[in-house]
Parts: C-alpha cells; structure tokens; sequence
C-alpha cells in the first residue's frame, strides 16, 4: 500500500540535489527541456549500455525539476506570504474556538502534520483566495464559489473542508469527491483538481480526513486518523459521501448522533444539495486515497461488502480516479475490505514512487498493470497510465518535493503548464467528463477525444517508456478502444 508520507529534509536534499547523486544530471526549469531523447529511442535501447544509462539519466532528473523552479522569486515570495496568511488564519480559529485545541482532539500546533497548512503544507500559492493570477482571487470573483464546512465523522471526529461550485452553466451539476493522500497531504495540495472541475462544469468537495490538516488528529476516545489508522479513507470518505448528499428533510447523521461533543458549529447538511445531479458522483483520491477510493468503489458488488452509509440505499458512486494509484483486488481478508472492480476507473501511477531513486536495469514493463487487467477482465472499463519521470508527488503539489515541473513560469502569477501535473489534470476531467457528462453540456462532446489524443501535449511523449499504459472503453459511439501499450502506438482493436 502506498502512503504519503513525511521525508526527512536531509532525505529530501539527496533526492532533489542532482549533484550528489551520479545516476542523474542537472534538472531544468520548465518541464519540456529536460528530456533530450524521445522516448521511442530510450525505449529502443538495450540494457545494458551506455545509452541506456543516458536515457535513464535524463528521465530521472525530471524529479527535481520542481524543487529548481520554486527558486523563482516570484514563487518564492508568493510561497512565504501565503504560508504566513495560513498561519495566521490557524491561530485565529483557535482563538474563536479554542475546543480545537481540546486534549480529546489530539490537535496541536504540530498535530495534524499540516494543521497550519504553512511552509511545505501551502501547496500551489497560487490558487488561494486573494493570490494574483487567474487561479487566485480571479478564479474565486468569476469562475467558482467556494463554501467552508465542518462536520463529525462516524467517531465523533470534527472534518474539515470545502464545497466547490461553478458561477457559470445551469444546476443541477454532476459532482466529484476528492480525497486526499496520508500524513503531509493536506487539503490545499488539491485545489488544483477542485478547479479544474469547477472549470469543467462541477460541484466539488474537498477535504481533510481524520488525522490530516485542519481536521482533528482523533476522536474523543482516541481512535487515530491518517496512515496510523487507514480504516479513515474509505470509512471516512463514505461518511464524506454522507455529507455530501444530506438535505435538510436528510440531515447528516453524525452530526446528531456526535451533537454536543465540541461547542464548533457544524453544517447540517450540504448547503449546495440542489445543486448536484444525485444520479452523477464521481470519487478521486490519491495514494492511500486511491485505496480508498478503490474500496468505497466496490461496495455493493458480488464479492463486496455492502453498501455502508445512511443516505443512500445503494452506493451512489458511479465512475472513480485514482492517483498512484488503484488497489488491486483483493477479497477482503487482509488490510483492507474486499476491493472488487464495480465503476468505471481511471488509475495513474509514478515511475519513481515516494522515494525517488534512478532505475538501475529496466523495471517488469507489465508492472504496474495489476489493476487494470482486473478492471479489464470484469468488463469494466479502465485506463491505466504511468508517467515518464514522474514521483508520488505529482498529483499532490509540495513545494520543495521531487516532481516533474508544476510551476515553470512563476512570474506570470500561475503555476500551469509543465509536465506531470497537467497530465493528470487532462485525463481526469475527460474521464469524470466520458462517465458523468449529459448531451449540450461542456465536455460531453470531446471527451471520448481527449482520452485519445495520443499526440497531444498530454499525449504519448509523456507516457513511461519504462512501464505499459492501457486503456480499454468503449466510445460514446460503442467503439471499443483497446490498447495495451499506449506510448508504443499500438493500433485500436
């Protein structure tokens, strides 16, 4: 299972600092330029060689590439102010209420992890409300209203998070849940695939689970969150699912049954409930996030366990992402419930993991295909993909963490562009777009398109070389789409 987890800063400076690693060479700012050689040569060459060690060696500095572009003043400045701004609003809540600070919480100044959402914890400090440029306060006067929220968790635990909705088109919207990764992967890491939603036509919720950000780290009797107690990411996002579908003739029900436990006013139901299409949930979550996506998924199929909110009768998700990744099935006899293939699913995976580190001979090129040859034989449609020269980190966007490029130009007031992040973006909103799109509205029309533009800017040149990518789905127009090797150009069966 793979977690987020919190690397040491001298772990940190040996995996982005090209120069003390001789299996690696200086990374460049701004995604493009780092890779000299296509990846139709590198995947051409035979190990052992020297060229083979070349191209390794270019695909692996794209790791730092990040670290070396937050280096821009115009990053590094908007980086302080923000985590500065996210420190003071921390103290001021616990001023107005100093119950988050209650020993029963478990809540520090230190716990949760990213409780202050400050120095590495900021994220993108660009998609704050007052930040210039276009995801900043431009986004939040023009394109997306956004609604802070607390609510108890089935153990009493107080969640923190955000409802998302579009200023533009006409409810009832479809909807996507996003659950975060473990430990230091607090809810603002996100906020860049919130966006692209509320862009693309969405209600979004994002969020903080038990024992991360600015949730509390335990309920009253000390029941853990985060990665110390994983049960949080599928028991926790189907009581985020809860949330998200109450009413006020449906309130959420742990809030009844938790009343009282902290004087911390919390939402009743979700203010926006008129807003979503309740025959159209997509769920994301990445890393133990995509366990439990992977896992609330399966709920209600054979083999599964039953569908366990308070809302719905049946599970009400109908189509899910997962970043790096999905869980391979399994029937529920160890960590984890049973995870069986049920909805449609997106899976991208990282090259270089959570500790980055240059291949040394060449990966099982079917390695990372697990998943998706599950999905596959249940007759569900799947995409799996892995990305050239990408870490766990790119769908969760810390500063001074190994990554591909995410922020190249800081002085136009934007972190866009660049290499592994806008891929996730691209094909997570056609996916949720193919799944939960109606005729007339945005993306319905092109979304079948986006999955397949292989020689796109998102397209081919940005797949592993090291490791296959799949795709099999059918099109709106019934034709099958069937590739096992997507970089190599296999043709459609």
């Amino acid at each position: 299972m793979r977690n987020l987890l919190l690397i040491p800063m001298l772990l940190l400076i040996v995996a982005c600092d090209n120069s003390s690693n001789p299996g690696a060479v200086d990374a460049r700012v701004g995604g493009e330029e780092a890779a000299a050689v296509s990846s139709d040569a590198c995947a051409a060459q035979a190990y052992p060689s020297a060229e083979w060690a070349q191209c390794e060696q270019e695909n692996y500095a794209r790791t730092g590439e990040a670290p070396a572009e937050q280096s821009q003043p115009a990053f590094a400045a908007q980086w302080q102010l923000q985590g500065q701004l996210n420190q003071a609003a921390y103290l001021q809540r616990a001023a107005d209420d100093p119950s988050w600070l209650d020993p029963r919480s478990g809540n520090s100044e230190f716990t949760p992890l990213c409780t202050s959402w400050n120095q590495q914890c900021v994220g993108d400090p660009f998609r704050y409300p007052g930040a210039p440029g276009p995801n900043g306060q431009a986004f939040y006067d023009n394109e997306g209203e956004v609604s802070p929220f607390v609510f108890y968790d089935q153990g009493c635990a107080r969640i923190s998070g955000r409802l998302w909705r579009p200023l533009q088109g006409e409810a009832p919207f479809p909807a996507v849940i996003i659950e975060n990764g473990s430990v230091q992967a607090p809810e603002p890491l996100y906020w860049w695939a919130a966006q692209a939603l509320v862009r693309a036509g969405y209600v979004v919720m994002s969020f903080d689970p038990r024992g991360q950000g600015r949730s509390d780290q335990q309920t009253p009797n000390g029941e853990q969150g985060s990665n110390a107690n994983s049960t949080v990411f599928w028991d926790g996002l189907v009581n985020a699912i809860d949330f998200f579908r109450s009413t006020p003739a449906q309130p959420y029900p742990h809030n009844q049954s938790c009343a009282g436990t902290y004087p911390t006013v919390v939402t009743e139901f979700n203010p926006w409930h008129a807003q979503i299409d309740r025959e159209r949930l997509g769920i994301a979550g990445h890393s133990l996030g995509g366990t439990g996506v992977s896992v609330v998924q399966s709920y209600g199929a054979p083999g599964a366990q039953p569908w366990p909110g308070q809302i719905d009768s049946e599970n009400p998700v109908k189509v899910a992402v997962a970043w790096d990744g999905i869980a391979a099935p399994n029937d529920g006899s160890g960590s984890t419930p049973a995870v069986v293939p049920r909805v449609p699913i997106l899976g991208q995976n990282s090259e270089y993991g959570l500790v980055p580190a240059p291949f040394q001979a060449p990966p099982d090129p079917q390695g990372q295909l697990t998943p998706f040859l599950a999905w596959q034989a249940a007759g569900l449609p799947v995409i799996e993909q892995t990305v050239r020269g990408s870490t766990h980190y790119e769908w969760s966007l810390i500063p001074s963490f190994p990554t591909t490029s995410w922020c190249p130009d800081a002085a136009s007031e934007a972190c866009e562009a660049g290499w592994g992040q806008p891929f996730g973006e691209h094909y997570t909103v056609a996916w949720f777009d193919r799944w939960l799109k109606l005729p007339g509205e945005i993306g319905y029309a092109d979304a079948d398109q986006r999955l397949l533009d292989d020689a796109g800017p998102n397209g081919r040149e940005k797949y592993s070389y090291h490791y296959h990518s799949a795709r099999d789905f059918p099109g709106r127009d019934g034709q099958r789409h069937r590739c096992l090797d997507i970089r190599a150009g296999c043709a459609e069966e």
